[in-house]
């Protein structure tokens, strides 16, 4: 979301720039989010649009940034986490644009895919589909950590990161996840939500947090589906949220928002067929 053209009050504004005392006072979640929400808002698209031709960058362009890394250097955080080293990379390169330089940004292209690659991806997204009967046999952790890596790349609002998990083997909590409208699978993998992260911006609007928990659940199922695993995208009712809540004893602020089954499938269900393009294009101009 970007606050291009959105007149802020002043209590707004408050809200997004605290003192340097109360970003010290902070607890390391939220700060974390402030340095990438205010990165994100006040160097990074301005730099890229920059970069583009499309904007010139002000002298003081980087001012927060550095603001948050001197403050950041205070609190004696490791200088190795993605925030601090994406905040130096966005300075640097603002500084170069600054000189009058041209950005080089080839190195960081995404890799190309071959043709044979494309196909494999989208053969991927069209044969995924909700498997609801597994084996018996053991996923390996490393695979579980692909599919949860998987959901942490996924398209975040504001970049605030807001994605957790639970991971939860059926075996050694039976009965926890009961009251499911399907069969649970072997590996239960709880895609929580911080709610501190949402206090770096105050106007994100609430639909988003759902927003954002899709995504990394969509990008999860797609992974399992890749691995060689089934999987099947679930929902909580009031009654497992309390419980599985009370289990783990979740501070307020994490909040249980959706999950995804995985195991090695014990079926190959009929993909349900989707409606046409024709159906679903409202309009094209």
């Amino acid at each position: 979301m970007s606050e291009g053209g959105c007149k802020m009050s002043d209590n707004v504004l408050k809200q997004f720039n605290l003192t340097d005392e109360e970003y010290l006072k902070l607890d390391e979640v939220e700060f974390r989010a402030r340095f990438r929400e205010r990165v994100h808002h006040t160097l990074e698209i301005q730099t890229y649009a920059a970069a583009n031709g499309d904007e010139v960058l002000k002298e003081n362009q980087s001012a927060t940034a550095k603001k948050f890394i001197r403050l950041w250097e205070e609190r004696n955080l490791p200088k190795d986490l993605p925030e601090y080293v994406y905040a130096k990379k966005l300075i640097e390169f603002s500084e170069t644009l600054l000189r009058g330089e041209k950005l080089d940004l080839s190195e960081y292209e995404p890799y190309k895919l071959s043709d044979e690659e494309k196909d494999a991806f989208f053969k991927v997204i069209k044969e995924r589909r909700s498997v609801r009967h597994f084996t018996d046999e053991r996923v390996p952790d490393e695979l579980i950590d692909k599919i949860l890596e998987s959901g942490l790349w996924a398209a975040h609002s504001c970049n605030l990161q807001s994605i957790k998990y639970l991971v939860v083997m059926e075996e050694t909590t039976p009965g926890l996840f009961k009251g499911s409208d399907v069969p649970g699978g072997p590996v239960h993998l709880v895609v929580l939500q911080d709610e501190r992260v949402y206090r770096a911006n105050p106007l994100n609007p609430v639909r988003n947090r759902l927003i954002d928990a899709g995504a990394a659940a969509q990008n999860m199922v797609l992974a399992a589906h890749a691995l060689g695993l089934g999987s099947v995208w679930l929902t909580f009712n009031d009654a497992m949220i309390e419980r599985i809540s009370k289990y783990f004893n979740l501070p307020e602020y994490l909040k249980l928002v959706t999950y995804v089954d995985v195991g090695y499938p014990n079926q190959t269900p009929y993909a349900p067929q989707r409606k046409t393009l024709k159906e679903a294009i409202e309009a094209r101009v």
